[in-house]
């Protein structure tokens, strides 16, 4: 399960979708999600499925990788199902004693683990597609203008782009650690999800332990390398809109612009 999660994940590569500017994949991140929540029937999901796979197909990333992306997630999804079947008042389609699942509770249950799905597999490909120092001077540049009325633009890129980072590290620590306990006898598969829980509070300790000493000498490091912040701070690579980057915004603001509208006709 741990090795299934891909947050944060870079899967490097040079298709037309890693090329794209930085900036113009965290916007139609954005108007991706505010799309999602605009859907209410499951015609329009089908137009966002086949722009999730073209985007798949175009950037050369592997299928599995978004599978593989949605795995730690099902529990969540599952119940979130079974959660709007059974609380969802209407019309009864049969009942399991004092549990009753309405018609107008499976339809919202099949349509919220849609959304939930399609909102990770989307949002996925960002990080899939896009260096750790890119999407940092993307979110910097996008919050920039926000600098004036005191927004610290580049520390809340610095510590967003950091976090994401630090997704895949800390899992993989987490898989050391339970393969050093495996092989002092403890379990961590056998019994039900609450005593599954339980087994998994003795990796906190050293989870976060490893965790601060990482912290710790992230920030040594950054010292040494007399990093102040984002004044006056230049770039090796630095971000450029090209026509492609607008054409291809454009394209998409107009189809999620019809997946908007389909909600009103």
């Amino acid at each position: 399960m741990i090795k299934d999660i891909t947050i944060g994940q870079y899967f490097p590569g040079n298709s037309f979708v890693h090329e794209l500017d930085a900036r113009i994949k965290i916007l139609i991140s954005f108007l991706f999600i505010i799309t999602l929540f605009f859907i209410d029937s499951f015609v329009p999901y089908l137009f966002v499925l086949g722009f999730i796979l073209l985007v798949v197909k175009v950037s050369d990333v592997p299928i599995k990788f978004i599978v593989k992306g949605l795995k730690p997630l099902m529990y969540i999804i599952v119940f979130t199902f079974f959660i709007n079947v059974f609380l969802t008042p209407g019309t009864v389609l049969f009942q399991f004693g004092f549990l009753k699942v309405t018609e107008e509770g499976l339809y919202q249950a099949i349509f919220m683990a849609l959304r939930l799905v399609f909102l990770v597999a989307g949002t996925s490909i960002l990080t899939l597609t896009t260096s750790p120092i890119s999407l940092t001077d993307g979110i910097e540049k996008l919050l920039s203008p926000f600098r004036k009325i005191g927004v610290p633009a580049h520390e809340l890129a610095m510590m967003m782009t950091i976090a994401l980072r630090f997704i895949p590290t800390l899992l993989e620590e987490t898989d050391k650690i339970m393969k050093a306990q495996m092989a002092r006898g403890a379990d961590f598969e056998s019994g039900n999800i609450i005593n599954r829980g339980k087994a998994l509070v003795p990796l906190l300790v050293p989870l976060f332990i490893n965790a601060f000493r990482r912290a710790e000498e992230l920030a040594i490091a950054m010292e040494a390398r007399c990093y102040r912040g984002g004044d006056n701070r230049t770039r090796l690579n630095e971000l450029k809109i090209d026509k492609k980057d607008i054409v291809t915004l454009v394209l998409v603001i107009g189809f999620f612009g019809i997946i908007i509208a389909m909600r009103y006709i």
